[in-house]
């Protein structure tokens, strides 16, 4: 019987990115503290690691990201103001927001060189250990968090993961896309990964949603790896060149919905979304939409 996968424990968000899409609110709010109904972006997507079993959150920032550290720590005063005031509620979605003492690190993505260098900024603070990396901007809603199901895929595979979700057939050259074994099947064997592949090209319609379990090799693959497209260490080039070596990769199939909100649109769809799943914010959401369409 083969040995049990190693346990994955931590998980990598790069939030270094400047959010230029979203000037000027953003020239002094880091776009992952941009709320979707009251909680920061980058809340939920801690809180679906965390909710998957993940024990050490890892963040790549860059300058001007402190208000993230300043979210996933206490403050005091705050907390006694809400006290004074009876604002248990209030208090207590604090409590529930906030990591562990000693759950969570920063380091510095000095400059804007791609995913794959943010995720190489990582390499000391993860170790030799099997990793999931999830992108804040996109926000991933269904009956069972992304990077669950995906664990439950590594426990049984093995290797290297990436979540996937079928797009329109017009719409593959807009993303990076995989080709598969079985493109029905909920796990299937990864076996072409294409950047955004010339319309007609793609070798399924199955696009890379932005949460990966990657072992620790790729850090030894991004030390050494040349630039790509747009001047970056991309991660994809990382990841082709560990499958050449013999390294396996599966999809995880994702039924949920995903919203981009790093753009406009997918924050603006967010945040309607999340609010209709209210029950103490549906009623009136639903009533003003209505008067506005």
């Amino acid at each position: 019987m083969p040995a049990s996968p190693q346990r994955i424990r931590k998980a990598v968000f790069p939030v270094a990115g400047l959010g230029t899409r979203f000037l000027p609110a953003t020239k002094a709010v880091p776009k992952e503290m941009l709320p979707v109904v009251d909680r920061p972006v980058i809340q939920h997507v801690v809180d679906e690691a965390r909710s998957a079993g993940i024990e050490h959150f890892v963040f790549v920032t860059g300058r001007n990201k402190s208000a993230i550290e300043d979210h996933f720590d206490r403050q005091p005063e705050l907390e006694a103001t809400l006290s004074e005031r009876g604002k248990k509620y209030e208090l207590a979605a604090l409590a529930e927001a906030l990591p562990e003492a000693g759950r969570t690190s920063f380091t510095r993505q000095q400059a804007p060189l791609g995913l794959g260098h943010a995720v190489w900024c990582a390499r000391d603070i993860i170790g030799d250990e099997p990793f999931a990396l999830l992108l804040p901007d996109m926000l991933h809603y269904g009956d069972k968090p992304c990077l669950a199901e995906m664990i439950e895929a590594y426990n049984e595979y093995g290797g290297n993961h990436i979540a996937v979700s079928p797009v329109p057939d017009s719409e593959t050259h807009q993303y990076g896309i995989v080709g598969v074994e079985d493109k029905s099947a909920k796990v299937s064997r990864i076996t072409q990964m294409v950047e955004k592949p010339k319309p007609g090209t793609a070798p399924s319609n199955l696009h890379i949603t932005g949460r990966y379990i990657l072992q620790p090799g790729v850090f030894d693959v991004l030390a050494t790896q040349e630039r790509g497209a747009g001047g970056e260490i991309q991660l994809t080039d990382a990841m082709l060149a560990m499958q050449k070596a013999g390294k396996p990769y599966h999809a995880v199939r994702f039924d949920g919905t995903i919203y981009d909100t790093g753009t406009k649109i997918g924050f603006l769809l967010a945040n309607v979304a999340y609010g209709l799943q209210r029950p103490d914010l549906a009623p009136a959401l639903k009533a003003g939409i209505a008067k506005l369409v």
